[in-house]
C-alpha cells in the first residue's frame, strides 16, 4: 500500500483574530501528508522547496513515514511563502502576499521508487502539472483524488477539463462546484461535474460540513460544532489528506467506504483549526483521532420511530 501526494510545500505568515504567527510551515502537500501519514505509509511526497525549508521540518515528516525522494530542493530559491489575514466569521480572508519563488519552476518528476502506487492525491497546483504526474505513472493508480480552485477555472480551463477525463475523485468547494458547473444548485452541480469525468465529487462546505456525490447517491457529514477555531488555514488539505488517506489504508474504493473517509477527513481538518499551521497535526495520537472520529459518528447518529 502506498499513496502518491503532490503539491506545495511552504512557508506562511497568518493572522487570524486569535492571534499570529510570522513564519510556519505551510503548503497543501505538507497538511495532506501530515493528515494522511496516520493512516497509510509510506507517502510518497512530490513537491519542491527552497534553500530555507527547515532540516527540522523534513526530518519530523521522514519520522511519519513521509518519502521525500521527490522532493525538489533548490540551493539559490527561497520556498514558496503566502501571508494572509482572516476576518472576524473566519470563512474570508485577505490575501497579503504570494511569493511563489520555488513554485514558479516547479516541474514534478515522479521518482522510479513510487512507481507503482496504488493511490494519487493531487493537490492544488497549475493542472498542467497534475496531468503530467498521471501521465508519468506507468500504472495507473487504483484511485486518482484531485484539488482544484476558481483561479485555474478563471485562467486554465482547457487543461482542468481535460484533467478531469483522468481523475476518480474531484474536492472542491461549493462556490468552485458552482463555477465549475454554471449551475446554483450544488445537486445539478454535481450531475454536470460528473458528467465532466470524476465518479466521485466531494463539495466542502466548511464549518456547513461536506457532501459525496456519486451517480444519484448523496451522503452529507456535518462539521464539528468547535468552540474555537484558531486557523482554518489547511483545513481543505488536512480534510483531502484523511480522506485519501483512510481509503489507501483500507483499499476499498466504494461510495460506503468514501462515506467513511468523509467523516475521517472532516475529525482530521476539525484538529487542524485548533492551533496554527500543522501544529495540532503534529501532536495527535490514534486515540484522538479515534475519539474524534466517535464523536462525529455520535453526533448524526439517532434512532427514530415513525407513528
Amino acid at each position: 500500500m502506498s499513496l502518491i501526494v503532490v503539491g506545495s510545500m511552504a512557508y506562511d505568515a497568518i493572522e487570524t483574530p486569535f492571534g499570529k504567527t510570522d513564519w510556519i510551515v505551510g503548503g497543501a502537500a505538507t497538511y495532506a501528508a501530515y493528515a494522511a501519514s496516520n493512516f497509510i505509509k509510506p507517502i510518497n511526497q512530490v513537491s519542491i522547496v527552497g534553500y530555507d525549508f527547515a532540516k527540522e521540518e523534513m526530518d519530523e515528516l521522514k519520522k511519519r513515514g513521509v518519502n521525500l525522494e521527490g522532493v525538489e530542493v533548490v540551493k539559490d530559491k527561497k520556498s514558496f511563502f503566502w501571508s494572509g489575514r482572516y476576518h472576524l466569521d473566519m470563512n474570508s480572508r485577505d490575501t497579503l502576499v504570494t511569493d511563489l519563488n520555488v513554485l514558479a519552476d516547479f516541474n514534478p518528476i515522479i521518482p522510479e521508487s513510487y512507481q507503482g502506487s496504488e493511490f494519487l492525491m493531487l493537490g492544488n497546483v497549475l493542472p498542467s502539472l497534475q496531468i503530467s504526474v498521471v501521465e508519468q505513472l506507468k500504472t495507473r493508480p487504483k484511485l486518482i483524488a484531485m484539488d482544484t480552485m476558481n483561479f485555474w477555472m478563471d485562467n486554465a480551463l482547457d487543461d482542468l477539463k481535460r484533467l478531469l477525463t483522468m481523475v476518480d475523485v474531484l474536492l472542491v468547494n461549493d462556490s468552485e462546484a458552482r463555477q465549475l458547473s454554471g449551475q446554483f444548485s450544488l445537486v445539478k452541480a454535481a450531475k454536470e461535474i460528473q458528467k465532466m469525468g470524476p465518479k466521485y465529487l466531494v463539495i466542502k462546505k466548511g464549518e456547513h460540513g461536506a457532501l459525496l456525490f456519486h451517480k444519484d447517491q448523496v451522503f452529507f457529514a456535518p462539521a464539528l460544532p468547535l468552540e474555537e477555531v484558531f486557523d482554518p488555514t489547511g483545513a481543505g488539505d488536512t480534510f483531502a489528506g484523511g480522506f485519501i488517506g483512510h481509503i489507501a489504508q483500507t483499499r476499498d474504493v466504494s461510495f460506503e467506504n468514501m462515506k467513511t473517509a468523509i467523516i475521517v477527513g472532516s475529525a482530521m481538518a476539525s484538529f487542524c483549526v485548533e492551533k496554527f499551521g500543522p501544529t495540532r497535526l503534529k501532536e495527535i495520537t490514534k486515540a484522538d483521532i479515534d475519539g474524534r472520529i466517535r464523536q462525529f459518528v455520535d453526533l448524526v447518529n439517532f434512532d427514530i420511530e415513525l407513528v
